[in-house]
């Protein structure tokens, strides 16, 4: 998950905009898998895919060194890309872009299924971080009741995504995966985000120790 995703979250307020990093970050993630589909598509194979794919990244990335703005969203996104490229490239086949991100997804909900089976839900872990809390919310069984089952929520996400994906990728239904794969990005990713929102929203996160006093004179 992105840092605006995770800012979202812990905000005050839930922006759909501000999640995905405006209008911008939308664009920027969601394009480079609408022009691989549509290449393959029109061309098959995996090359021209492939390049068609890492042009649109790297172009992102250049506009905003022209313009002077944050990399950081760019830059993750084209490194997803530019492995995907690789992988096709190495398997010579266009089902091998979609397989980083399935190994991500999987490591991901293995990531946060851990971090609840010990104790350390990472939604905990974000917000507290985020709102400038330390951990002392995991002193409160109520609050890690409710910080695991937004942990869960959030690895549902990414084991539906495996569920869907993983099917169509052994079935080499490569159009499909693309498909399925920008349908279960940006969109249900919001839809994630929002409801653990309205899980942590409201939560009052204690402080690690209280102020010592301070001397009378």
């Amino acid at each position: 998950m992105s840092t605006t995703g995770w800012r979202a979250i812990a905000g005050d307020d839930f922006s759909v905009g501000d999640s995905v990093g405006g209008a911008r970050g939308l664009i920027e993630s969601s394009a480079p898998g609408v022009v691989f589909v549509t290449a393959y598509l029109i061309w098959g194979g995996f090359r021209i895919p492939t390049l068609a794919a890492c042009a649109v990244m790297l172009v992102a990335v250049v506009i905003r060194l022209v313009q002077r703005t944050p990399l950081t969203q760019a830059l993750s996104g084209a490194v997803g890309v530019a492995i995907g490229a690789v992988w096709a490239w190495r398997v010579g086949d266009a089902t091998g872009y979609f397989v980083p991100g399935l190994w991500t997804n999987a490591a991901t909900f293995a990531a946060l299924v851990l971090s609840i089976l010990v104790g350390w839900p990472v939604v905990g872990i974000v917000v507290a971080v985020l709102r400038g809390h330390g951990m002392a919310w995991r002193g409160d069984p109520r609050l890690r009741r409710r910080f695991a089952v937004a942990t869960w929520i959030m690895a549902g996400l990414f084991a539906l995504k495996l569920a869907v994906q993983v099917p169509l990728y052994l079935a080499d239904e490569v159009a499909a995966l693309g498909v399925a794969k920008l349908a279960m990005g940006v969109p249900l990713f919001v839809l994630v985000a929002w409801a653990i929102w309205l899980m942590v929203r409201n939560e009052e996160l204690p402080t690690d120790r209280e102020d010592p006093p301070q001397p009378t004179r």
